[in-house]
């Protein structure tokens, strides 16, 4: 899998791009697709799982010490679940982009997601994701 990102948050602009090794799979209706991406910070590996529904919505979830889980659905602002060793913190995902492409022979597709995150009202930073995947 190769995995872009940008991020902007108070005005600074970061880019990261990974080449992962993931697993693709098709539980129900639902397709899903999972990596490990390393920490920075603390070098440990933690594990993100792409889940793309049939209806077109599509949920994050990474699931290290801080479990976060964002949901995108296009031009929605939906709640989104932040939990920490201190308590779980809510917070609000606003999608303006969210595009998805999937071939089954051979396998492949990609995802591409441009999203706000807001801690009620405040801005906590512009994100854009952009997956591609074969098997």
């Amino acid at each position: 899998m190769s995995l872009a990102t940008q991020v902007i948050q108070d005005g600074d602009h970061s880019d990261f791009k990974y080449e992962v090794d993931g697993q693709l799979a098709q539980i129900g209706t639902a397709l899903y697709l999972r990596y490990r991406e390393t920490n920075a910070e603390t070098g440990k590996e933690v594990p993100v799982t792409f889940k793309i529904d049939e209806d077109g919505g599509v949920r994050l979830t990474r699931a290290a010490e801080n479990r976060l889980q964002l949901p995108f659905a296009l031009n929605q602002r939906l709640r989104a679940r932040y939990h920490t060793p201190y308590g779980a913190m809510n917070m609000d995902v606003h999608t303006h982009r969210l595009d998805y492409q999937y071939q089954d022979d051979p396998v492949a597709g990609n995802l591409q997601i441009d999203y706000q995150l807001f801690s009620g009202t405040t801005l906590l930073g512009e994100y854009k994701i952009r997956l591609q995947f074969s098997a």
